[in-house]
């Protein structure tokens, strides 16, 4: 009915289910009242009823409701918000954390650090980790990173947290606190981003991608101190952070991360897990530059901005670690196939620092020549693997014929003749290692 297919809810319903949709959202009323008038007035036959309740009822009988249909209490008890269940989801955030910036080595902190200023809108909000979609009630304790970096130092570290301002909005005004609590402070850790289910989420779009609020303002308020600076990030989506990147020289990125989220942060500040995640999207210089996406077009590569630079603040790929990796002889299981073969790629990975850390293999692609416009650069395989300090690891990925195909002119999906450039490295801009082979 929005779309203006139909005049109402009830119209809407006989075209949808007609077009074999079998259940409708309760919001809505076209399988309500609706459709029972439907079948009254015959403008439905009963038969696309009983197609839709035979399908739900086949499903619910495949998914056992029938013989089963009410909750193992005993079960859920046993099972729910267990010891491994709450260590999965710390080892989930702590691997989705990236490292975005870590100037002058400022990370890790030393645990027994004096004294700590714990800043902003979202450093003690729990809801705020969880995103969108959670329980009114959320009946387990969310660790915020306020509580993580508590669990973390010692008694005779002095902590002291100030919010700063909220998230949305200038109702909130504690800048000035906030500056003086870390005008006093060894290093302070501002935690800014978004606000859970109000600014993330279904039906939350942003026009905007740079801090909201006030953030920003707190931000270099605290910078101005002239004190260490660490900023966390909470977030649901990539933002566009560019006055952070030149100036905060430790950018920690948690995403929604979790009701272990602020032990998992805690962990990473301060060395007791290294950091090994990558952006799985790339973080714009600015809302409007679009399309920022790393798979773009040739053209869209050499393409420049008169008042900024067109390249991204973080590239799709990035992240760094606490310690370094070398990577060396890539190879080829062939430099010449049919259009049905595999290409095997290896390469080998060490760990030339002196801490154990992950690192992810990426593997990118590019047509060199091709009847319709390819990107400069795809992903097509990658692999995380973990090191300790002087380890040498070989990864292997395989490119499959599906991996080199394209739609043609004709939109047949073939694999079309030619060179294909392979590119390894850790992320879409840092190729550490290229090679190439030929479709014949």
């Amino acid at each position: 009915m929005t779309e203006r297919h139909a005049a109402n809810q009830k119209e809407a319903g006989i075209l949808a289910i007609k077009a074999g949709v079998d259940v409708g959202i309760s919001v809505e009323d076209a399988y309500m009242g609706g459709l029972i008038e439907n079948v009254n007035e015959g403008k439905i036959p009963m038969s696309l009823v009983d197609r839709a309740v035979a399908r739900i009822l086949r499903l619910k009988f495949k998914l056992g409701l029938f013989e089963n249909p009410y909750v193992n209490v005993d079960h859920a008890v046993k099972t729910v918000h267990t010891d491994a269940n709450r260590d999965l989801a710390l080892e989930t955030s702590r691997q989705s954390i990236v490292l975005l910036k870590n100037d002058k080595n400022l990370l890790p902190l030393k645990k027994d650090i004096k004294s700590i200023a714990v800043i902003g809108p979202d450093a003690d909000a729990p809801v705020d980790q969880l995103g969108d979609y959670y329980p009114h009630h959320v009946p387990q304790e969310v660790v915020t990173v306020l509580k993580g970096i508590q669990n973390k130092v010692g008694s005779k570290t002095k902590i002291t947290y100030v919010k700063g301002c909220n998230v949305m909005g200038d109702k909130v005004n504690e800048i000035g606190k906030a500056k003086a609590a870390a005008d006093s402070a060894d290093v302070a850790i501002v935690v800014v981003g978004e606000q859970g289910y109000v600014t993330n989420g279904e039906g939350r779009d942003m026009a905007n991608l740079e801090l909201t609020g006030m953030q920003q303002d707190l931000v270099k308020a605290i910078q101005s101190t002239g004190k260490p600076v660490v900023v966390v990030l909470i977030n649901g989506r990539a933002l566009a952070i560019p006055w952070l990147a030149d100036n905060i020289p430790a950018i920690v990125d948690a995403w929604m991360c979790g009701e272990q989220g602020g032990n998992a942060i805690a962990d990473v500040l301060f060395g007791d897990y290294n950091p090994g995640g990558k952006l799985a999207v790339t973080f714009p210089r600015h809302s409007g530059q679009f399309p920022f996406y790393y798979n773009s077009s040739a053209t869209k590569a050499r393409a420049k901005y008169i008042d900024m630079p067109g390249t991204p603040v973080y590239e799709f790929g990035y992240g760094l670690s606490y310690t370094k990796f070398e990577y060396s002889n890539l190879k080829l299981s062939s430099k010449e196939i049919n259009k049905a073969a595999d290409v095997e790629v290896s390469v080998d990975v060490k760990n030339i620092g002196d801490r154990k850390g992950d690192e992810v293999v990426q593997l990118y692609i590019n047509d060199v020549i091709a009847s319709t416009s390819k990107p400069t650069k795809e992903l097509k395989g990658y692999e995380r693997i973990s090191l300790n300090p002087g380890e040498t690891k070989t990864v292997k990925l395989k490119l499959t014929p599906e991996d080199l195909s394209l739609y043609d002119r004709s939109m047949n999906f073939i694999v079309e003749p030619g060179k294909f450039s392979v590119m390894v490295g850790s992320s879409s801009k840092d190729i550490k290692l290229r090679d190439e082979f030929e479709v014949k």
